[in-house]
C-alpha cells in the first residue's frame, strides 16, 4: 500500500491542499476547501479515496488558532497530523528553488514535500482533551482571579460600613459570613436580628454558629464605628451578585474539567495530593509528555530549573528562572505541600533539605522537582504511584 503526504496551507477562510503519492512523488490532487463543515467533509472524502488513515501523513504550518477546528475534525476522523514550524518550510523552499514565489498553491505543495524528508511526529491522540483542558483550566484561573478581586472589593466596602465584621470571621468569607452579607448586608440590619435569624444561621453553619457568637456579632453590629450609607449598601449588593455568579461558573468549569481528566486518567493522578483539577492543569500545560526526553526538560518547561551565572572560570547556580508556564509551576508547587504530609518518601526528602539549612520555600521547590521526576517516570513506565503512607 502506497503512502500519501498531504500538505495544507491554513488561512482564516480557506485551506489549500496538496496530496503527493510517496511512490512516484507525483501530485495526486490540488484543491481548496472552505474553513467550514462542507469543506472538511470534502477533504475527508478525498483522503478516504486514497487509503486508510495509517497510510496518510498530514502536515500544516502552525498558524495561531485558524487550524484548530480542522485539527479537532481530523482527530475525530482518526487521522493523525503534524504541525510544522513555518520557518522550516520557508528554509525548505529556499533550498529547493531559486524562484522567490509565495502562493498558497506553492506553500501547500512545499509542506507536502517537506513532510517526505523528515521524521513524521504527529500530534498525540489526546489532542482534543489537551486543548479542551488547557482552555478550561486557564479560564478557571482567570475567573478565580476575578473572584479574588470581588472579595477584595467587598472587604473595602465593609471597611467603611462594618469594619468589625471580617475580623469576627477570622478574615475569612465563610459560607455563614456570605449568607449574612447577602441577607442582611448592613450592620444596622444585623443588630436587629432575632431568634429566627439565629435558627437560619445555625442551619447554614451546621450548628457551628453558637448562641454566644450570635450575640457577640449583634453587639459588634450595634456598636460599630462603620458608616450606614445606602451607596455602600448598593455597592455591596452588586459585588455579592457578581461574586456569586463567578463562583457558580467556576463550579461549572470544575465539573467539566473533572469529567475530562477522569476520562484521560493520567498515571500521576494516583499521587497523593494531585486531585482532578491539579492533574488537569499538569496535563493541559505539559501536553504530550512523550515530547520530553528527560525530567530536566520538564523542569525547564515549568520554569523550575535554577538559573546559572557564569563569569570567567566560575559557574554558579542561582534562583529558579521562573520562565515557562506560571500556572503549571504554581500547581506543581501546591501539589508538593500535601505530599510532605502524607507520603513518607517525600516527607523524608523535605526533612533532608531542611536539615541542610534550606528555608521552607526552597525545600518545597526541591520536593516539587522530585515530584516532576516521579511524574516523568510514571508516564514513561506506564504505571501508577505506590504511596508509602506516614504513620
Amino acid at each position: 500500500m502506497s503512502m500519501y503526504f498531504v500538505g495544507i496551507d491554513i488561512s482564516k477562510y480557506k485551506h489549500d491542499c496538496c496530496i503527493i503519492n510517496a511512490a512516484d512523488q507525483i501530485i495526486v490532487a490540488k484543491f481548496t476547501i472552505k474553513n467550514d463543515k462542507d469543506g472538511f467533509n470534502e477533504l475527508l472524502t478525498s483522503l478516504q479515496s486514497l487509503s486508510t488513515p495509517e497510510d496518510i501523513r498530514i502536515g500544516f504550518e502552525s498558524t495561531a488558532h485558524y487550524a484548530l477546528n480542522l485539527e479537532l475534525f481530523l482527530e475525530k476522523a482518526h487521522h493523525s497530523f503534524m504541525e510544522v514550524n513555518p520557518v522550516l518550510i520557508s528554509e525548505y523552499k529556499k533550498s529547493t528553488s531559486l524562484r522567490r514565489t509565495k502562493t498558497d498553491s506553492v506553500d501547500c505543495e512545499s509542506i507536502a514535500r517537506w513532510l517526505m524528508t523528515v521524521e513524521y511526529k504527529p500530534h498525540s491522540k489526546g489532542f482534543y482533551h489537551s486543548y479542551s483542558l488547557k482552555s478550561l483550566t486557564r479560564l478557571r484561573d482567570r475567573l478565580i482571579r476575578q473572584r479574588s478581586f470581588y472579595l477584595v472589593k467587598i472587604t473595602n466596602v465593609l471597611d467603611h460600613t462594618f469594619p468589625e465584621f471580617k475580623p469576627f470571621f477570622q478574615e475569612r468569607f465563610s459560607k455563614t459570613a456570605l449568607y449574612l452579607l447577602e441577607n442582611y448586608g448592613s450592620a444596622e440590619k444585623m443588630a436587629r436580628m432575632n431568634s429566627t435569624s439565629y435558627d437560619n444561621l445555625r442551619r447554614i453553619s451546621r450548628g457551628k454558629f453558637t448562641p454566644q457568637k450570635f450575640l457577640q456579632l449583634k453587639a459588634l453590629a450595634s456598636n460599630t464605628v462603620g458608616v450606614n450609607n445606602s451607596i455602600f449598601d448598593t455597592e455591596l449588593t452588586c459585588l455579592l451578585i457578581l461574586y456569586k455568579e463567578v463562583a457558580k461558573q467556576i463550579s461549572v468549569l470544575e465539573e467539566q474539567i473533572t469529567e475530562l481528566i477522569v476520562d484521560v486518567h493520567p498515571h500521576y493522578m494516583s499521587i497523593p495530593g494531585i486531585g482532578p483539577i491539579s492533574a488537569a492543569v499538569i496535563y493541559a500545560e505539559y501536553g504530550d509528555m512523550s515530547n520530553f526526553s528527560s525530567p530536566a526538560q520538564m523542569l525547564a518547561f515549568a520554569g523550575l530549573e535554577p538559573g546559572i551565572s557564569e563569569s570567567g572560570t566560575e559557574s554558579h547556580k542561582g534562583r529558579m528562572v521562573k520562565r515557562g508556564s506560571s500556572q503549571l509551576r504554581y500547581t506543581l508547587m501546591n501539589c508538593a505541600l500535601p505530599l510532605i504530609r502524607f507520603d513518607v518518601t517525600f516527607a523524608t526528602y523535605y526533612a533532608k533539605k531542611r536539615s541542610e539549612g534550606k528555608p521552607h520555600r526552597v525545600a518545597i521547590s526541591h520536593v516539587t522537582k522530585k515530584l516532576v521526576r516521579v511524574i516523568f517516570a510514571l508516564e514513561r513506565q506506564n504505571t501508577d504511584f505506590v504511596a508509602t503512607a506516614l504513620r
